[in-house]
């Protein structure tokens, strides 16, 4: 009977579960990144805790430490390409509309007008679509500050509810897929925040010695695409070679290409990546560039860290299957 009284129980946890989900929909993405965001504040919220801090104010700092960090990235964002449209806009209108390169005495033309006329038409559209949902995103602020708060104060509560319905000789399962997501979600955001502040750090003097009067947006763009796995502000580079090339400035385009690879593509990476690799999760960048951007085309925006985050814990019930298999067949 209490067998049958379990997998009753069960179910009932699946189909609630399923219509929270529906009823919800809308906040499924701010309330896992408030999930994600409280377990990466967890060793924080721990060690105020061991240093006499009081559980709810150390719940507090540590959420409004997450709190002003995601601000800071999402409205540094937004400021600049409402503050700076103009000036991108400007800098399209000086494009060449097509680029020609001779090679080996074959000519090759590409047409730039498409693109541009893209990102023209849809640069200002973004900050006015920010603006007019301004008022849901300040109260999807408020839900997520709230949850990471909850979350940060009745961590251990959560942890055994969560643990309950797991049989004991499966928790070692489930205490594996909780250190490899720990490890992967330290990866997306505290490595790739650290990498990102220093490549903004190295970036800004390096286009202001090379003359570019945008020189704090572009070190900006170039930090915010360090969250772009494996291409990273190479890109843009890349981009300013090519537009210094077009309007026939080639020793401007030679400078930016050596410099901006070498100090802004490689240097944060080689810096500051091997001091905080031991605390991530060990993921080929093949997969986590699968990940990111498997998960941005299924699920959105959130999908760059839910992505990377499946990815991760696929890898793990890989390991603990092979584990499993290996070891019982050594025992046979």
């Amino acid at each position: 009977m209490s067998g049958t009284r379990q997998r009753v129980l069960g179910v009932v946890l699946v189909l609630v579960g399923l219509l929270a989900a529906v009823v919800l929909f809308d906040v499924l993405g701010t309330v896992f990144f408030a999930i994600t965001v409280a377990s990466v504040l967890t060793p924080l919220h721990r060690r105020l805790v061991e240093r006499g801090a009081h559980p709810w104010w150390a719940s507090v700092a540590a959420t409004a430490v997450g709190f002003l960090s995601v601000l800071a990235l999402f409205g540094s964002f937004a400021f600049l390409v409402y503050r700076r449209q103009a000036d991108m806009l400007a800098v399209l209108r000086a494009l060449p509309r097509s680029l020609t390169v001779e090679l080996l005495g074959v000519a090759y033309t590409a047409d730039a007008s498409v693109a541009i006329a893209f990102v023209r038409e849809n640069l200002t559209g973004v900050a006015l679509t920010v603006a007019r949902i301004a008022p849901v995103l300040a109260l999807k602020a408020t839900l997520f500050a709230l949850l990471v708060f909850a979350l940060l104060i009745h961590r251990e509560r959560a942890r055994k509810a969560l643990l309950a319905p797991i049989p004991p000789s499966y928790r070692d399962v489930a205490e594996a897929f909780r250190e490899r997501a720990r490890e992967t979600l330290f990866a997306i955001y505290v490595l790739q925040a650290a990498t990102a502040a220093a490549t903004f750090l190295v970036a800004l003097p390096v286009f202001y010695l090379l003359d570019y009067r945008l020189f704090v947006t572009l070190a900006l763009v170039s930090g915010f695409l360090q969250f772009l796995p494996i291409v990273g502000p190479t890109v843009l580079v890349g981009l300013l070679g090519l537009y210094q090339f077009g309007v026939g400035d080639v020793t401007a385009a030679v400078s930016v290409g050596v410099l901006g690879a070498v100090l802004i593509g490689w240097l944060p990476d080689a810096v500051v990546r091997p001091r905080l690799a031991r605390h991530t999760a060990d993921i080929p960048g093949s997969l986590y560039f699968i990940g990111f951007t498997g998960g941005l085309l299924s699920v959105g925006p959130i999908g760059f860290i839910a992505g990377p985050l499946v990815v991760a814990l696929l890898a793990e019930a890989t390991d603990l299957l092979a584990a499993e298999v290996n070891g019982a067949t050594a025992t046979d």
